[in-house]
């Protein structure tokens, strides 16, 4: 079925035929992936521990031990953190292709140690200049079903990774390009060991959600999926990163790579889209908390920008504590601040009403970091009364710099991203979080890699029932704005004290926000920052993680209060690395394989 979409039927390069295809095979497609969906077994939500690594000279956290090794690998070749990053990078494409890949995005945060200083760099997908606002409409006016969007060539958007590592690796890299390439191409060419956790989302998804390339990879003539203990080459994904490591980032904006891409998604992305492409150094958000400064990236993400709002608040409603000790347990900890926690979910709400409304494409709508405004945030928690919880919170009336009125957000978000946290031996530290969207992205694969569905994180409406234009509606060149929060905190001194950041879609603002709380305002070591069992509200009712604590004693507490609440699976994917004490400590979270490694 994927091949009917690149069909000689197809009209190149026109976007009406390309609706029309879509449309075709919405019935089909949904039942496809409704068999997929209630045949998939679930990740389990048990909470195991992983012991904190300790390490005096570098660190690298993933989520998958191949690619902390080639972190590792080019650490202690005296690589710079985003000469580890681009390494890293290019395995997790290779064992992770369900979160990310040279076929997504990044964002990419940076600390520099000797001139203490960050830089937050911009490598989100970009929608073609072909787009508009009415792409992902039925001939009734009515949104195309979101999975059939999902797999189709009208998902995908213009990949920015690369070139986003590119302009790092020319800012603060130390070893040659090409190096960075050599444990990816050699694990490509070789193999390497599918893991449990590809295999199952492999299940998951089904041969039928891949094109013929990406079928012939993953699954058997038969249909399933290449089992846990595989030995699994990719020889076409070596191939691509051969050429990326003699040719640079041109090759794959301009040549033959991008028209490879641009004929595999029946001209719905053009040559001429790689060719525009730009990843762009845009200025850091970094919120006060408590004496301490949580440092992110700004719009096209929402992420750094609704933790602060949340954090903002907390501090409004919450005195600041110092007596908290250590606390034995996660358990203990949530039982004891149950209190806190209630006046966080109502802060969460707040905040995710004004992200909902207000936070898109900056280039587009320029007015998404005066949500941080200190009198602003003041306001909003005085709405917060944790014996009366809200159900649903509506957006506030921030200073924005222009008086545009937006609607009511219509965006659904995906789940398929990774996570990367790296301190080098010079102090220079990298948080990025990296996706593709949706689990293994649109299922095109050209070149060995899957190719994103970043544009399913646009509002499929562009406007809401009142007839206002809502802010993340799609538009020729823009980047549909994200969750992702790869985050620094420095210290009271202005010095780094941790690296961190979760794949997860929108639940990714609530595994930092656990975590932050965490470390600052309880004291939690970063293993229990990672493992904590996760809570919180999108602005709808109480979520808490299944099977853990959080679903028992948090959940009752909570539901005693007044709010409904729901258990659900919230598989988040820290990566935590923290400088204190004269040691490099880094934790991993275990809901996932990522691991630690230092010396």
């Amino acid at each position: 079925m994927v091949q009917a979409w690149i069909s000689s039927r197809i009209v190149k390069h026109s976007m009406a035929a390309l609706l029309l295809v879509a449309a075709a095979v919405s019935q089909a497609r949904a039942q496809f992936v409704h068999d997929a969906k209630q045949s998939a077994p679930e990740l389990p939500s048990v909470i195991s521990a992983k012991p904190t690594v300790i390490s005096h000279r570098h660190m690298v956290v993933t989520a998958n031990p191949y690619a902390s090794q080639a972190g590792l690998e080019i650490l202690r070749a005296g690589g710079s953190a985003v000469d580890a990053t681009i390494a890293v990078q290019m395995v997790l494409g290779l064992v992770e292709p369900q979160s990310s890949g040279v076929g997504g995005g990044a964002f990419v945060v940076h600390w520099d140690e000797k001139a203490h200083a960050l830089t937050t760099i911009d490598g989100r997908e970009t929608a073609p200049r072909s787009a508009q606002p009415d792409r992902f409409l039925l001939s009734t006016g009515e949104p195309m079903p979101f999975d059939d969007v999902v797999l189709s060539p009208l998902s995908v958007g213009v990949p920015g990774v690369v070139r986003a590592l590119a302009l790092a690796h020319r800012k603060h890299g130390k070893l040659p390009w090409a190096r960075l390439f050599e444990r990816a191409i050699a694990l490509a060419e070789n193999g390497f060991t599918v893991s449990p956790r590809l295999e199952t989302l492999l299940c998951a998804q089904k041969a039928s959600s891949f094109n013929a390339a990406a079928r012939k990879l993953y699954f058997d003539d038969a249909g399933n999926p290449r089992p846990a203990g595989f030995t699994l080459a990719n020889p076409a994904y070596a191939a691509t990163l051969r050429l990326l490591a003699d040719d640079g980032v041109a090759a794959f904006y301009s040549g033959t790579l991008p028209q490879a891409i641009s004929e595999a998604v029946s001209g719905a992305l053009t040559p001429e889209d790689f060719a525009a492409y730009e990843a762009r150094e845009r200025a850091p958000v970094c919120p006060p908390f408590r004496e301490y400064l949580i440092c992110s990236m700004g719009p096209p993400s929402s992420g750094g920008v609704t933790v602060g709002m949340v954090l903002g608040m907390l501090e409004a409603r919450v005195a600041a504590s110092h007596d908290h000790p250590v606390p034995a347990n996660t358990s203990a900890l949530l039982q004891d601040e149950i209190g806190e926690i209630r006046v966080l979910i109502e802060a969460e709400k707040l905040a995710y009403a004004d992200r909902d409304q207000y936070i898109a494409d900056p280039d587009f709508q320029p007015q998404s970091t005066n949500l941080l405004d200190k009198a602003y945030l003041a306001s909003r928690a005085q709405l917060i009364d944790p014996a009366h919880p809200m159900k649903k919170a509506l957006p506030g009336t921030p200073p924005l710099k222009s008086g545009r009125l937006y609607g009511r957000d219509a965006t659904k978000e995906g789940h398929g991203t990774s996570h990367v946290s790296i301190l080098d031996g010079d102090g220079n530290a990298v948080s990025m979080t990296t996706t593709v969207q949706t689990a293994f992205g649109s299922g095109i694969m050209v070149g060995g890699f899957l190719l994103n569905s970043q544009l399913t994180d646009f509002s499929f409406k562009p406007v809401d029932d009142a007839g206002l234009p809502i802010a993340n509606r799609i538009e020729a060149g823009k980047r549909p704005r994200s969750s992702m929060a790869p985050t620094v905190i420095l210290d009271p001194k202005g010095d780094l004290l941790a690296v961190l950041g979760s794949p997860g879609g929108s639940n990714i603002i609530l595994y930092n926000l656990k975590s932050i709380v965490c470390l600052i305002e309880w004291h939690c070591t970063i293993q229990q920052a990672a493992e904590l069992p996760t809570f919180g509200s999108r602005n709808g009712p109480v979520e808490v993680e299944r099977g853990t604590t959080a679903q028992t004693s948090l959940g009752a507490a909570i539901t005693a209060s007044g709010s409904p609440v729901n258990a659900i699976e919230m598989t988040s994917g820290l990566s935590i690395i923290e400088r204190a004490q004269g040691q490099l400590r880094g934790a991993a979270d275990p809901r996932r394989e990522g691991v630690a490694l230092g010396d």
